[in-house]
């Protein structure tokens, strides 16, 4: 396996799920003799951030006037970003 020049490694999927190591697990790095040794800490992926940016959100979300409630995350998104407003506005998506 090839190091990069930033000194990153791909770790085989194989091994990844074998060790429970998933996108947002932390990892620590070790030394024994000459061996590199790639320990996951705690229990994987950073679930209270997920938890905690839910909860943010459901905040947020509760804190909107009742017409901003309406829309869909396209118009929230054109309203942020100053767009003109869609057709579609005050009605949100049956998907």
């Amino acid at each position: 396996m090839l190091v990069t020049d930033k000194g990153q490694v791909t770790i085989p999927k194989h091994i990844r799920l074998a060790a429970g190591v998933a996108p947002g697990s932390e990892v620590t790095f070790s030394l024994e003799g000459s061996r590199i040794v790639i320990t996951p800490v705690g229990t994987g992926v950073k679930e209270d951030r997920r938890v905690q940016l839910r909860a943010a959100a459901a905040r947020v979300r509760s804190s909107f006037n009742a017409e901003f409630k309406q829309l869909g995350a396209d118009e929230i998104m054109n309203f942020i970003r100053g767009d003109e407003p869609t057709k579609a506005a005050g009605r949100r998506d049956s998907r």
